[in-house]
């Protein structure tokens, strides 16, 4: 799975720099400066990091949930998917709300209308979806295998593969996000 995200974010990172190879030039003298606004950034860096890496540890111990309570980390996984909401990643959730904020304390340094913020909404978006409709649900069926008898089955398989490969997907996108998002096309 590591693998699979770092091949891809090398990849991701190639093609944004041959697609635009001052996707990385940022004008200077539009970056907002002052205490609030660089408190607000490190606030939504934060939540993006603090949220997609919720995401991507619930992919690695769904993972090893696949080899069985009797598997070495079996321990791990149970106080990994213990009943409850992953309130983490639900972080995520900040990210846009930040986001505006620092739209609305740039001083018109930028605003809705730059590709960046636009790319990053649908981006959000993606993520957002793909954790409502996949990860999340998946995650709730393996918290309850977990939390009673873990017993094998083709039903607990599948969600945790499902958990596994969207969030790949999702280490992709947010990888794709950093890229649009420090480059400012």
């Amino acid at each position: 799975m590591a693998l699979v995200v770092s091949l891809a974010s090398v990849a991701l990172a190639r093609a944004a720099l041959i697609v635009s190879p001052r996707i990385f030039v940022v004008d200077a003298s539009k970056v907002p400066t002052g205490i609030g606004y660089t408190l607000l950034l490190i606030a939504h860096i934060a939540a993006a990091v603090v949220g997609f890496a919720a995401l991507f540890f619930t992919g690695f111990e769904a993972s090893k949930a696949r080899q069985g309570p009797r598997a070495k980390g079996a321990d791990a996984v149970r106080r990994y998917f213990r009943p409850g909401v992953n309130w983490a990643a639900r972080v995520l959730y900040l990210v846009p709300v930040l986001g505006f904020a620092l739209l609305a304390d740039s001083g018109g340094a930028f605003d809705l209308s730059d590709s960046f913020v636009l790319i990053g909404l649908v981006l959000w978006f993606a993520a957002i979806a793909i954790a409502e409709a996949l990860v999340w649900p998946a995650e709730k069926r393996i918290q309850d295998v977990v939390a009673s008898e873990w017993q094998a089955s083709d039903a607990f398989t599948k969600d945790c593969n499902v958990v596994v490969v969207s969030t790949c997907v999702l280490a992709i996108i947010f990888v794709f996000a950093l890229v649009i998002m420090f480059g400012k096309p």
